[in-house]
């Protein structure tokens, strides 16, 4: 996931583009099991093509595929390889490429504050908020909160929490508030720490080409065939020590 948010900061995408690419990428890893023993190579491909397609759905100019790998230089993947694994993506997503995020609802709400007059003011609101919502994919537990709820409290956030949560009577308050403290606690934990010595690393995996043919003979497996052991509480996502690579 790291190397999706310096690409996307390289090319200054939106920040909707990072989102969208996180998005796919948990969506399909609900749905699809990874060689685990694959030296990250294969969750390397999909989080090269979950930044592709969300690319292709958010910007107006995409780079070519062999440019989205800058900061990937234990593999890199050729354009048709990447490809096919796209076509993987958006099989299993059942081509459901437009998602609901936070940021459908960030200017309705930052419209509500009463220091969002002022362009000078807007802009500021709108980019702390989208940094902090930006965040919360590193976090397992904002999974929890509904988009609408994440960006009332990523404004209520980046206001220092000084306003009223009463945005709208459709969101409930109270989760908005909990998602509020939950950012808090975030920001603070997330401060950066020492990094854990890299696990060995597995013997050398079969090829992506081969891995994308099975999967398209082959149907993906359930989560319940997946052993994944539940998140523990507000457990960061998978680092390059404990896990897979993104």
């Amino acid at each position: 996931m790291l190397a999706m948010l310096q690409v996307h900061a390289y090319y200054e995408f939106s920040p909707v583009t990072a989102f969208l690419s996180v998005n796919y990428f948990d969506r399909f890893l609900s749905r699809c099991s990874l060689p685990q023993q694959s030296g990250g190579w294969a969750f390397q491909l999909l989080s090269v093509a979950c930044l592709s397609l969300a690319a292709k759905m958010e910007e107006s100019h995409v780079p070519f595929l062999l440019d989205l790998q800058l900061f990937e230089p234990k593999f890199v993947f050729e354009p048709k390889t990447i490809q096919r694994m796209e076509l993987w993506v958006m099989s299993n997503l059942k081509w459901r490429l437009r998602s609901v995020t936070p940021f459908d609802y960030l200017h309705y709400f930052i419209s509500k504050l009463p220091s969002s007059s002022s362009s000078q003011s807007l802009n500021h609101f709108f980019s702390t908020s989208s940094n902090l919502i930006l965040s919360t994919t590193r976090v397992i537990n904002f999974l929890g909160f509904a988009p609408s709820t994440v960006a009332a409290a990523a404004v209520l956030c980046s206001a220092n929490g000084q306003l009223p949560l009463s945005f709208h009577d459709r969101v409930n308050d109270e989760m908005v508030r909990c998602c509020h403290q939950l950012m808090e606690e975030y920001v603070v934990d997330t401060c950066p720490a020492s990094v854990k010595a890299r696990i060995t690393e597995p013997a050398p995996p079969s090829s992506p080409v081969g891995v994308l043919d099975a999967a398209t003979c082959g149907s993906c497996d359930t989560p319940s065939d997946r052993n994944f052991a539940g998140p523990p509480n507000k457990r960061l996502r998978s680092s390059a020590s404990d896990a897979p690579q993104r």
